[in-house]
C-alpha cells in the first residue's frame, strides 16, 4: 500500500505495526464465545417461524418438555408470566413516536411477521439436544396473506400492524430543488434498485448467560459494539438494575455494523439462564444467520437531475423507498437516512429534495451494513452521473471534477433530513487532490483506450466514481489508564473490538501520548462493561476518532498524576519534573522509575466528546471485463484512494480499505437474499448465497493520503472503516455499462451477477 508516501515512523502514532491481537489468533489462543464453557453449562436452540405472516393460535410445548435431557421450553406465556408482558427491542437511533409501534417484540406472541422470527427457546444438555426437541413443539399459525415485496406493502392490501405498512417517509431538504429544475436546460430522470443482502461475518452471533441467584447478578458474554446500550435495555427487559448485568465482550469475528445491535436472542438467553439458574449457552447456525440476523440495502430510488449545457449541476431530487422488513430494530432508519442525506455524495449540488418511503414487509428487519445508506446512495447517483455526462457529450471524468466541492468552499453544508431534523456539514478536504491521484495510479489516460473494445472474446470497460464517508460519531467515549506494579500501562477502553484491530491502534495512541516504547502498554482492554463506568462502543467508523482521543486525554490526566506523585518524593513542584521515557527526573538529576511510583496505585480516567462527524473522502476506479457469452464480469483492476486525515497505523488502514472494498464486490456482483411471494427465503445457505473468495479479486490497490487532518478532534483522524466499501456498486456498474456501450447495456439493479448481466446482453441484442 502506498500510504501517500508515508515513511515509517519512529512514533508509534504513523508507524506500520503488525496487528497485536493477530499474535493469538494465529496460534489459537483467542477466546471466542463458543470456546466458554462454565460448569453446568446448558445450551438453547430457537423455533423460528417458517411462516412470513400468521395469526398464532397455539405453542405447546409440553410434549418437547419431556424429551430427554430438555430443562425448559420457552414460550411468550412465560416472559408474560415472569415479567407480565413481552419487552420489545427498542430504537437505539432516529427514534420518532411514530416509530415505536412497529419494534419488535422479543419474542413472537400474537402474529408472525417473518420466516425465523422467534417462537419459543428449548433448553437442554447439549444443543443437539435442544434442537431435536423443537420438532415436538406443537404450532397452530393461521395464516395471513404475506407482503413480499415494496409493491405489495405501498397496496396495504395485507398489512402487518393495524397501521399503515408505510411508516413514514424521510425527506432531505437543500435550497429549493423544484425552481432548480424549472429552467434547466438539461434534465433526466432514472430509476434504479439495490437489492438485499446482508453482512455474513465469519463468526455467527452467540451468547453465554449466566446467573447468580445468591447475589442477584447476570453475566452475559458475548456482547460486542454497543455492550453498555444493551445493558441498559436488557436491564429495562428483566426489572434489574444496570449495575446488576455484565456484559463481557469476547473475541469477535468480524462486526460489519450488523453484530452488537440487540436482537431477540440478547433477552432470550439471559431469560432462560435467570429461569433455570444455570449457565445457557446459544451459537447462532449459518442458516439462522441468514435467516434472523439483520438484512441490509433493499433500496429503490427513481433519481432526476438538471444541469446546465456545461455540466455544471443545478439540482437533484427523487423519490425512494427502503423494505425495512418486518419490525424496525434498533439502527433500521439509518439507512434510509442516510440515503437521503449522502446522496449529494462530495459533489456541488446546491438544490436537493429526496424522499425516502420506510415500507415494512414480511421479511427479516433490515439494519446496518458497513456504510449503510451510502453504498446505496453511490450506486444510485454514480449511475445517473455517468449517463447524464453521455447524454451532454461531456467526458464522465471533467463532469465530476467540474462538480467536485473545492477546498475553498469547505465546510459544505449537506441536506437537512426531516423529520429526524438531522442536518450535518464536511469538515474539511481536496476532493481533486484523491480524484487526480486515483486517475494517476490507476493509468486512466491510456486505459481509456480500452474502453467498449471486445479483446478475446471479451468486452473491457472502465469507470471512476467518488464518495465521503461521515464517521465519528459521538457523542463521547471513556477510557481509564493504569500504571501497573511494573511500570507498564493497562488501558481501559468503551469502545469494542469486532475485527477492526483496536488493539493495536490504542496501544499506538497511548505510547505515543506517554512517550513509552509499544510494548510498555501491557494491553487494551476493550468493551466490556467492568473496564469503564459508561462506555459508546463502536459503530459509525468512531473507534478510533472518539475511542483515541479519549486516550489522549486520559494520557495527559496519568502524567500530571505521575509528575504530582514524583514531586511529593523529591520535595519539588510537580510542573518541575520531566518525564523520559519510564522515568520521572526530578531538577537536580534524581529519576524515579514509573514502577517506583505503582505503589501509588496510580490510575487515570479521560473523555472526549464531540457532535462533530468526520469525513474521509476519495475516489474510486475499476477495469472490468465482460464475457458476454456467459455475463461473467472480471475484475482486472481496481484502484482506490482516499484522505483519511492523520493515519494511525498504515497497515490496519490497508486492511480495513481492501476488506471493505471486497465486501462491495460482493455487494455489487455476487450476493442477493431472493425471496418468493409468500416471503420464504430461497437461498439461506452458504451453497446458495455467494460470496467473494480469496482468488475472485487478486487485483486491489490502496492509496491513503493524510493531506486534511480532522480539524474537530485532537488526534486529526477520521473514520476510515466504510469509506472502501461506499462507491464499488457505482463504479462498477459503470464499468460494466461501459464495456457493454455497444449493446446498448445500462444496468439499473445489482447485483451485476452473471444470469443478470447475459439477460441484458441478450435483451438489448434482441
Amino acid at each position: 500500500m502506498d500510504a501517500g508516501h508515508k515513511r515509517a515512523s519512529n512514533r508509534p502514532i504513523g508507524s506500520p505495526l503488525e496487528r497485536i491481537e493477530d499474535l493469538r489468533f494465529l496460534r489459537g489462543r483467542g477466546t471466542f464465545v463458543d470456546d466458554l464453557a462454565p460448569e453446568g453449562l446448558l445450551h438453547a436452540a430457537v423455533l423460528r417461524s417458517s411462516v412470513a405472516h400468521g395469526r398464532i393460535r397455539k405453542i405447546d410445548g409440553a410434549v418437547a418438555l419431556t424429551r430427554p435431557g430438555v430443562h425448559a421450553v420457552i414460550t411468550a406465556a412465560d416472559v408474560v408470566a415472569a415479567l407480565g408482558q413481552v419487552p420489545v427491542i427498542t430504537m437505539r437511533q432516529e427514534l420518532l413516536p411514530e416509530f415505536a409501534g412497529y419494534q419488535q417484540p422479543v419474542i413472537a406472541h400474537d402474529k408472525v411477521r417473518y420466516v425465523g422470527e422467534p417462537l419459543a427457546v428449548v433448553v437442554a444438555d447439549s444443543a443437539a439436544l435442544a434442537e431435536d426437541a423443537l420438532e415436538a413443539i406443537v404450532l397452530d399459525i393461521e395464516e395471513l396473506a404475506p407482503v413480499a415485496d415494496r409493491a405489495q406493502s405501498r397496496s396495504d392490501h395485507s398489512r402487518l400492524f393495524d397501521a399503515s405498512n408505510l411508516v413514514g417517509t424521510l425527506t432531505a431538504l437543500k435550497g429549493d430543488a423544484d425552481a432548480a429544475f424549472k429552467n434547466a436546460a438539461y434534465v433526466r430522470r432514472e430509476r434504479f434498485e439495490v437489492q438485499r443482502f446482508t453482512a455474513v461475518p465469519m463468526e455467527s452471533r452467540g451468547f453465554v448467560a449466566e446467573w447468580d441467584d445468591a447475589s442477584g447478578h447476570l453475566t452475559v458474554s458475548g456482547t460486542a459494539k454497543v455492550a453498555w446500550h444493551n445493558r441498559r435495555m436488557l436491564a429495562k427487559h428483566m426489572g434489574l438494575a444496570e449495575d446488576a448485568i455484565t456484559m463481557i465482550e469476547a473475541d469477535v469475528g468480524g462486526g460489519f455494523g450488523v453484530r452488537g445491535e440487540f436482537y431477540p436472542e440478547d433477552f432470550l438467553v439471559p431469560f432462560a439462564a435467570r429461569r433455570l439458574n444455570r449457565p445457557v449457552k446459544w451459537i447462532e447456525d449459518r442458516r439462522e444467520h441468514l435467516l434472523a440476523t439483520n438484512h441490509a440495502r433493499d433500496a429503490e430510488c427513481e433519481l432526476e437531475i438538471a444541469c446546465d449545457s456545461d455540466g455544471t449541476i443545478r439540482g437533484l431530487r427523487g423519490h425512494g423507498a427502503v423494505d425495512l422488513g418486518a419490525y424496525i430494530r434498533t439502527n433500521g432508519i439509518t439507512a434510509a437516512r442516510n440515503i437521503a442525506q449522502v446522496l449529494s455524495g462530495p459533489y456541488r449540488i446546491p438544490d436537493i429534495k429526496i424522499d425516502i418511503a420506510l415500507l415494512m414487509t414480511n421479511k427479516t428487519p433490515s439494519g446496518t451494513y458497513r456504510g449503510p445508506g451510502r453504498f446505496e446512495a453511490d450506486f444510485f447517483r454514480e449511475r445517473l452521473f455517468d449517463l447524464a455526462a453521455k447524454d451532454l457529450g461531456i467526458d464522465r471524468v471533467e463532469f465530476r471534477r467540474r462538480n467536485l466541492v473545492s477546498d475553498a468552499e469547505m465546510p459544505w453544508k449537506m441536506a437537512t433530513v426531516m423529520p429526524l431534523d438531522i442536518g450535518t456539514e464536511t469538515d474539511n478536504g481536496d476532493y481533486e487532490v484523491t480524484f487526480d491521484r486515483c486517475l494517476d495510479e490507476f493509468g486512466w489516460k491510456k486505459k481509456v483506450a480500452l474502453q467498449g473494445r471486445l479483446i478475446d472474446g471479451r468486452y473491457h470497460g472502465i469507470a471512476v466514481g467518488c464518495y465521503l464517508e461521515g464517521g465519528g460519531s459521538g457523542p463521547r467515549e471513556n477510557t481509564r489508564l493504569v500504571l501497573e506494579a511494573d511500570g507498564a500501562v493497562s488501558v481501559y477502553i468503551g469502545s469494542s473490538a469486532i475485527g477492526q484491530g483496536i488493539e493495536t491502534v490504542f496501544a499506538q495512541i497511548a505510547a505515543d501520548a506517554l512517550d513509552l516504547p509499544m510494548d510498555r502498554i501491557r494491553g487494551v482492554f476493550h468493551g466490556s462493561t467492568t473496564h469503564v463506568k459508561q462506555g459508546y462502543g463502536s459503530y459509525s467508523s468512531r473507534s478510533t476518532v472518539m475511542g483515541g482521543s479519549a486516550i489522549l486525554a486520559a494520557a495527559a490526566s496519568l502524567k500530571d498524576a505521575i509528575r504530582a506523585a514524583a514531586a511529593k518524593r523529591c520535595g519539588c513542584e510537580a510542573a518541575s519534573i520531566a518525564l523520559d521515557g519510564d522515568k520521572a527526573i526530578a531538577p537536580g538529576g534524581r529519576s524515579i522509575t514509573f514502577a517506583e511510583l505503582a505503589v501509588d496505585q496510580l490510575s487515570a480516567e479521560g473523555t472526549y466528546a464531540s457532535n462533530k462527524r468526520t469525513y474521509s473522502y476519495g475516489t474510486h476506479a475499476a477495469h472490468v471485463a465482460v464475457d458476454p457469452g456467459t455475463g461473467h464480469v472480471a475484475l482486472i483492476d481496481y484502484v482506490a484512494a482516499e484522505d483519511v486525515g492523520r493515519i494511525i497505523n498504515p497497515l490496519t488502514l490497508h486492511g480495513q480499505t481492501v476488506g471493505a472494498i471486497v465486501q462491495g464486490l460482493g455487494g455489487a456482483l455476487l450476493e442477493e437474499l431472493v425471496h418468493d411471494e409468500n416471503g420464504q427465503l430461497l437461498n439461506g445457505s452458504l451453497a446458495e448465497y455467494l460470496l467473494p473468495t480469496a482468488g475472485d479479486f487478486p487485483v486491489i490497490r490502496a492509496v491513503a493520503l493524510e493531506l486534511k487532518p480532522a480539524p474537530h478532534n485532537p488526534l486529526g483522524a477520521k473514520g476510515a472503516g466504510e469509506g472502501g466499501i461506499i462507491p464499488v456498486g457505482g463504479v462498477i456498474a459503470n464499468a460494466v455499462a461501459n464495456a457493454l456501450s455497444s449493446l446498448g447495456v445500462e444496468p439499473r439493479a445489482l447485483p451485476l451477477s452473471p444470469p443478470r448481466v447475459w439477460a441484458m446482453i441478450q435483451e438489448a441484442r434482441a
